[in-house]
């Protein structure tokens, strides 16, 4: 992944889960991905609604 797919993913992250950067810079690109992707599924979910 790229920084900026990662700084992308992060900045996602903490707007929609209210993740904290600091605990997000720590993690691993494949658990940046898990909680994106879940993050994601949520988002899309609610514009659904």
């Amino acid at each position: 992944m790229s920084r900026q797919e990662r700084k992308n993913m992060i900045m996602f992250i903490e707007t929609i889960k209210g993740f904290d950067r600091e605990t997000l810079m720590y993690m691993t690109d494949a658990d940046i991905e898990h909680v994106y992707s879940s993050a994601y599924r949520l988002y899309e979910e609610h514009l659904d609604m």
